[in-house]
């Protein structure tokens, strides 16, 4: 592909979050032009129509898929047609961007992978969590070693009760709290400690839909232990602590202005504290980015744009289709662990 045009993009799946994210930023995107839209719902095909107007709407992805001048797809369906989209993807020849899970269930990721290998093209997976500010901050700080030797982590992703489609209720169309929020923190796990899971226990909850709640142990390759708690029925919550001999990291996706460190003794904790608060009362260009709405948060812009310059520079990109399996295989270890009530080793790919 010539590097100095643009990147064909068509995206499949115009729905909620399409319309809230993709679409905006994908029509202003440097270097990518989005050439098409595929989306069965017409009135959701219409509106997303109107965001893109000089984007061919399809009603059938496959459609989008033969248009001869596509470089690129990414994929927003409901999580149980991943796979079936993102391997006609590949089999065309295409770049994929798939929205995370990679599938529901490591058979159908494996054929993902299988038909990736095959392709020889770039994919990407959507965990755009890794692009933001705070946690490039946090893996910073780790690499450096502030918090001395580390001691375990705690991390709470949770949504306050809202009306969900009804695909988002049940495991088996790709809903459930570990699809849905926890494949985000697994995967961030991997990448800020930079090694992998070794061992996963869990227990399950179902309230107001099915698997709805979680709390999962992990154990990294090196004996560190990590606690996270996932729910779709509590408090808006997205936070991840680290815990040193040094010191204590914590990163708050909603309220956090920076990767706050704080000191292992109550005193300086609380002087750091107090720096923390007041530069927050000054702002940051992270905390201007989120009031301008979930559309234009810094992740997604760098997630999408980062995939369109390897795509166009035909390089491999990161988090990529491997990643994204390894973050199904810890959701499908601790659904295991959960059912069994024993630790669960994850599945290696192949």
């Amino acid at each position: 592909m010539d590097a100095t045009t643009a990147l064909k993009i068509g995206l499949i799946g115009c729905g909620r979050i399409a319309q809230l994210v993709h679409l905006r930023v994908l029509t202003a995107l440097p270097g990518a032009r989005l050439i098409a839209l595929a989306e069965p719902d017409p009135q959701r095909r219409a509106a997303a129509g109107r965001q893109a107007p000089g984007a061919v709407a399809c009603a059938d992805y496959r459609e989008l898929l033969a248009l001869p001048e596509l470089d690129a797809a990414v994929i927003c369906l409901p999580p149980a047609l991943h796979a079936e989209a993102a391997i006609a993807a590949l089999e065309r020849g295409k770049h994929v961007y798939l929205e995370k899970p990679l599938a529901t269930d490591l058979d159908e990721g494996e054929r993902v992978l299988a038909a990736w290998r095959r392709a020889g093209t770039v994919g990407q997976i959507g965990f755009n969590y890794r692009f933001t500010p705070l946690v490039g901050a946090a893996r910073d700080h780790l690499r450096a070693g502030r918090l001395g030797e580390l001691a375990g982590t705690r991390t709470t992703f949770t949504s306050a009760p809202r009306a969900l489609p009804d695909w988002k209720r049940r495991r088996a169309s790709g809903g459930g709290v570990l699809l849905d929020l926890a494949s985000h923190h697994l995967d961030l796990v991997r990448f800020l400690f930079e090694r992998e899971v070794i061992e996963v226990a869990a227990q399950l909850r179902s309230q107001r839909g099915e698997d709805d709640g979680a709390m999962v142990l992990l154990r990294l390759a090196d004996g560190l232990p990590v606690q996270s708690f996932f729910s779709t029925g509590a408090v808006e919550e997205d936070r991840i602590e680290i815990y040193g001999q040094a010191g204590k990291l914590t990163i708050d996706r909603h309220l956090s202005g920076a990767a706050e460190v704080t000191a292992a003794t109550l005193e300086h904790a609380r002087l750091t504290r107090l720096r923390h608060a007041l530069r927050s009362l000054a702002g940051t260009t992270y905390l201007r980015d989120k009031v301008r709405g979930p559309a234009y948060l810094a992740s997604y812009r760098a997630a999408l744009g980062h995939f369109v310059a390897r795509a166009r520079a035909g390089q491999p990109a990161t988090p990529d289709l491997l990643d994204g399996y390894r973050s199904l295989a810890l959701v499908a270890a601790a659904e295991e662990a959960a059912r069994g009530g024993r630790t669960v080793a994850p599945r290696e790919p192949g």
